[in-house]
């Protein structure tokens, strides 16, 4: 597989940089350690592929109020009040006020890690290893079932009548991604339609960006776009929530399972409170919560322990068939 617009992330990436370089929280460099594809200020000391936490305790973040956010796939207000209880049970377990922050797009969570002003997030899959190697985001949860199986695909998905029947059928039309960062909506897609179906954007068909994956839904539901390219486990809460009907929709177009959203705090936090903040993701109690009600719509019941060098192992497969560089200056 070859590249597909990857120089995009890149620059996205180099902006960002830029803009954070001035904002609060930002560490100094780290000069002679192990940090892999980490940024200049990490150190991989164990080899993990995240960043370690400073050796030293002046470094460390104790916040009085602790910020989270969830990954901009869907309408944040709605997820305000499905993360709600899952906070305050936070709260209880860290001893600390849990604020949620509603974000608006990948860059923006990223950026706000970065320059120290977001503790705790869940990042969608594809902006996983950018939020890992530029911001010091640790991840070790993600949703599961209850049968500990995980994830969810990448579907190309159209509507009746659009002339589109199967994937080849999109040359010479507009495919709908969602953001740069996405897995599902922009990086996978990009590499299989490159080397399963010799397939470019802006050669073969033009490319959208709709911002989220809700949007290329709704998008292609109300035949605004002809096909999109989207995470089929918000696909499925939205047709649980009546938001769109099944027959709107039509896939032509299943992946292999990925990683789903990666939950996790930003690596110079407190250790003491970094554990506390992992037991409160993993003592929650699902039953009767709102963030069951949502997520059930998917399949997910619980939280699992994961790591980022094992489980986002195709993902970081992925960005290299992309030739996706985790560029942050």
């Amino acid at each position: 597989m070859h590249p597909l617009r990857s120089t995009s992330l890149v620059v996205i990436a180099v902006l960002a940089a830029a803009a954070w370089a001035f904002g609060p929280g930002v560490a100094s460099a780290q000069s002679g350690c192990p940090r892999g594809a980490l940024d200049a200020r990490f150190c991989d000391e164990n080899g993990d592929m995240v960043a370690d936490a400073p050796k030293e305790s002046r470094q460390w973040v104790d916040p009085g109020v602790l910020i989270f956010a969830y990954t901009p796939v869907e309408d944040p207000a709605v997820y305000a009040n499905v993360w709600e209880g899952f906070l305050r049970h936070m709260e209880k377990v860290t001893g600390k006020k849990v604020q949620f922050f509603p974000v608006q797009s990948n860059a923006a969570q990223i950026e706000a890690m970065r320059a120290g002003r977001l503790h705790i997030a869940g990042f969608n899959t594809g902006s996983n290893p950018l939020a890992v190697n530029c911001a010091g985001f640790v991840p070790f949860s993600m949703m599961a079932r209850a049968d500990n199986s995980f994830g969810y695909e990448m579907e190309i998905i159209t509507h009746p009548g659009s002339g589109i029947e199967k994937v080849s059928d999109i040359r010479g039309k507009t495919l709908a991604f969602t953001s740069e960062t996405s897995n599902s909506g922009f990086k996978a897609p990009s590499a299989l339609l490159k080397s399963e179906f010799k397939m470019e954007a802006g050669k073969d068909f033009k490319p959208a960006f709709s911002g989220k994956h809700d949007n290329s839904i709704l998008g292609v539901a109300n035949k605004d776009y002809p096909a999109a390219s989207v995470a089929n486990s918000v696909m499925k809460r939205m047709i649980v929530r009546n938001v769109v009907k099944p027959e709107q929709l039509k896939s032509i177009y299943k992946s292999q399972t990925f990683p789903t959203t990666g939950y996790g705090h930003v690596y110079n936090l407190k250790p003491e409170l970094a554990e506390k903040i992992r037991q409160a993701f993993f003592s929650f109690p699902w039953d009767g919560s709102e963030l069951k009600k949502e997520f059930e719509r998917s399949g997910e019941a619980k939280f699992i322990p994961i790591t980022f060098k094992e489980h986002w192992d195709v993902v970081r497969k992925i960005d290299a068939a992309n030739n996706v560089k985790y560029t942050c200056k």
